[in-house]
């Protein structure tokens, strides 16, 4: 702007033949120093110019004149930040791994950094800034002499200098850079200079040039390098590295952040690696993103590719149960909507949009941030300006086109908040597990059948420095430790990542409608000459005001194989309809390999009747009955984790396995059912026996039927496979001498009632 209007005064000037030339050429040389200096954000750029901008600034500052909520956290913080300063600073040799003391302290001091600047911007009281300013300067009298961390240990990673991973020191950037940007103003020259030479600057060249395969890499590990190096640049005057964090070393495109938005998300806003690292990486996206909107406005960041870091943040709210994220792949069960990554998320979705259902979930999460948006949030919670957020049944579709698969939700309220989660989603990179078809269900707040998640103790130095433990790989990703088939006691893909991530299920339909949703999907790549094809639908059975699961898996082979269905459940079994042989003298594993090596067979069955069913009760004092539709080619095997585990790193989760041998085809059938309650308390038991009497299949073209027969009442579930029909497409049918029409895939008829 300097630049444009010094050439059009220069015109001007020119113009003006009375003007002495000895002027003139005076103003000349003004004008073209001003035209340098233009050129300089070194000397007219404005600190802080990242996440919070100086404009923003006075407005916090007034809204700290009076009672509220962002008042409220400014104190909090400040008390917080007041109290560390009591003690020394203390910037340690890099010694441990995750969950050490110097892993933790560093952590801990990007955090202080952060925060104290915030309140030295909010406060103008320099005691913050120069306690953020002695903290730097001890970083920068010890990141010179660092070489790569001492505890390294993991090959596939790369290793930082303050960290054990790389991953750690950019995180650690971010923060540090943003702390720097705001407390620029209040150092001396030489002090700047000290802080950018000997700390700053060599981080964010060792993230970068030092690392190109992590920098460059389309992953979450990339996103948080591009994410600090390109803050960096910001702050630093390096558009340099602006570019290349946002295009790749080579500024080709081929890496970057903007290639990381093209292909870690799909369409939709899903995230390849599942809910867990999409809420882990979407800190990085959003405050980069923040960074570059107030820097370069016109790259209309937010805008990028239809919006599409808006719909990362909403789709990882809806990727949640009760607060938490579901566990898919690599997932530690503990991260929910309340983990700073998505209130930041939120905080920037709502200063964005002044959408109120974003409020409710700000509400929910009750972390007001120090920051313009954060304002906004905390202004808009005082006048109560909220409004429920709507959690969707909806199918996501994975992969950057939004056709790898997908990961479905199934949402009913009928007997409270319940949900199905239907996996025929894309591998999900390195973090991704071997469980193609995989399905969990929820209710009453709680995980009832399970997914094991990640073997891991998150920091838990004693437990393997942190890390993912080697159970990791011989148990948790395993397919036998998901609620999917497995043939031969072999995992999907033969456990090799690089051909899982070359393969993903089709997704044949998903609707949901009056009468609950219907989802069904399909692979033939998991194993050679094999199609696995699946269909769930959560059913509301209103006249009984309850909900049922339908699970329908089909197995077809070319060649007699073994097929295993296992369903991992929490809670305590209390009943089944067959009898058991429970092996309680002498305890095998299951199997040698795959996961198989880490089950003890705890019992057997070979139920005779056509309904085989297995009944639990959680500590949500609800009952779940899975009652299946069998022949005498199934068998029933429980199983306990804990086989081959001499460190007790695994949980000790409960299942059953399903299992037919010497078979091309198998169809397994079954209906989820929750029922009763328990309440020790006030010492009373309701309805925990089930009422699911009978199932019935018949198949007319393209309609699967299947007649259940529950709580005195029989109803008719009608399912339409065929692929590519409108939701309100109609199809008639006639079923035992009565008439029926179709609409869409999923319906729901009450045919008889007794009551």
């Amino acid at each position: 702007m300097v630049l444009k209007m010094a050439h059009v005064t220069l015109f001007k000037a020119q113009s003006f033949s009375r003007l002495d030339q000895s002027v003139m050429h005076l103003l000349c040389l003004v004008l073209a120093t001003l035209s340098i200096l233009a050129q300089s954000p070194k000397v007219l750029a404005e600190h802080p110019n990242l996440v919070i901008t100086k404009a923003q600034v006075p407005l916090m500052r007034e809204a700290l004149e009076s009672e509220g909520r962002f008042k409220d956290a400014y104190t909090s913080i400040k008390a917080q930040v007041d109290a560390a300063m009591q003690s020394a600073v203390d910037v340690p040799i890099p010694k441990d791994g995750g969950g050490g003391y110097t892993h933790e302290r560093h952590k801990k001091n990007y955090q202080l950094m952060l925060d104290a600047a915030k309140i030295y911007q909010l406060s103008g009281d320099v005691v913050y800034a120069n306690f953020v300013r002695d903290i730097l300067i001890e970083y920068a009298h010890l990141y010179p002499t660092l070489d790569v961390h001492p505890a390294r240990k993991v090959k596939s990673q790369n290793p930082g200098k303050l960290f054990w991973q790389s991953l750690n020191e950019a995180v650690w950037l971010v923060h540090t850079i943003q702390a720097y940007d705001l407390i620029y103003n209040a150092l001396e020259t030489d002090e700047r200079k000290a802080i950018e030479q000997n700390l700053l600057r060599p981080v964010a060249l060792f993230l970068s040039e030092g690392q190109p395969s992590t920098f460059d890499k389309v992953h979450n590990h990339g996103t948080w390098a591009t994410a600090g190096v390109g803050m960096a640049g910001y702050v630093l005057d390096e558009p340099e590295w602006v570019e290349k964090a946002l295009l790749g070393l080579d500024k080709s495109g081929k890496g970057g952040f903007l290639r990381q938005l093209d292909e870690l998300f799909s369409p939709q806003g899903y995230y390849n690696e599942g809910p867990y690292y999409q809420r882990y990486a979407l800190m990085p996206f959003v405050t980069f993103a923040s960074a570059i909107e107030n820097n370069e406005p016109e790259r209309e960041i937010f805008s990028y590719r239809d919006n599409i870091l808006l719909k990362a943040i909403d789709t990882t709210i809806q990727l949640s149960y009760n607060g938490l994220f579901y566990p898919i792949n690599d997932a530690i069960k503990s991260k929910g909507i309340d983990t700073i990554e998505l209130v930041h998320g939120v905080t920037v979705a709502y200063g964005l949009t002044q959408d109120p259902e974003y409020l409710d979930i700000a509400r929910q999460q009750a972390q007001i941030i120090l920051s313009g948006d954060g304002l906004k949030v905390a202004q808009a919670l005082d006048m109560r300006l909220e409004q429920a957020y709507t959690f969707d049944s909806v199918a996501f579709g994975d992969g950057s086109d939004g056709k790898q698969g997908a990961l479905v939700i199934m949402r009913s309220d009928i007997q409270g908040p319940q949900a199905v989660l239907f996996k025929p989603a894309a591998q999900g990179l390195g973090h991704g597990h071997f469980d193609k078809l995989t399905w969990q269900f929820y209710d009453k707040g709680a995980e009832i059948v399970s997914d094991y998640g990640a073997a891991r103790f998150l920091n838990v130095e004693a437990k393997f420095g942190g890390r993912y433990l080697p159970e990791n790989e011989s148990y948790a990703k395993q397919t036998v430790a998901h609620n999917t088939v497995v043939v031969d006691e072999i995992s999907h893909f033969n456990g090799d990542v690089d051909i899982a991530n070359q393969n993903a299920p089709k997704l044949n339909f998903f609707q949901s409608n009056e009468h609950g949703s219907v989802a069904s999907a399909e692979i033939d790549t998991a194993y050679e000459d094999i199609l696995l094809q699946r269909t769930i639908a959560l059913i509301d059975l209103k006249e009984l005001n309850q909900s049922i699961v339908l699970d329908i898996f089909d197995v077809s082979s070319d060649s007699a194989r073994q097929f295993d269905l296992p369903l991992h459940y929490h809670g305590q079994i209390v009943d089944t309809s067959f009898e058991l042989s429970a092996y309680t003298d002498q305890l095998s594993p299951l199997g040698e390999n795959n996961g198989y090596q880490h089950l003890w067979l705890k019992a057997s069955a070979s139920p005779e009747q056509a309904l085989a069913r297995v009944t639990w009760l959680h500590d949500n004092g609800r009952f779940y009955s899975q009652t299946s539709l069998i022949n005498d080619e199934e068998q029933f095997l429980f199983t306990q984790i804990g086989a081959n585990d001499p460190n007790f790193n695994l949980r000790n989760e409960n299942g059953f396995i399903r299992r037919v041998s010497d078979a091309k085809r198998h169809r397994y059938i079954s209906v989820l059912e929750p029922h009763g309650e328990y309440n020790p308390s006030k010492e009373y038991t309701l309805d925990a026996q089930s009422s699911l009497e009978s199932i019935e299949t018949q198949q007319i073209e393209t309609i699967n039927l299947y007649e259940i027969h529950i709580a005195n009442m029989r109803y008719l579930i009608a399912i339409n496979t065929e692929e590519g029909i409108d939701a309100d497409a109609t199809k008639s049918f006639s079923y035992k001498g009565k008439s029926f029409n179709l609409i869409g895939h999923l319906g729901v008829f009450l045919i008889d009632s007794s009551n």
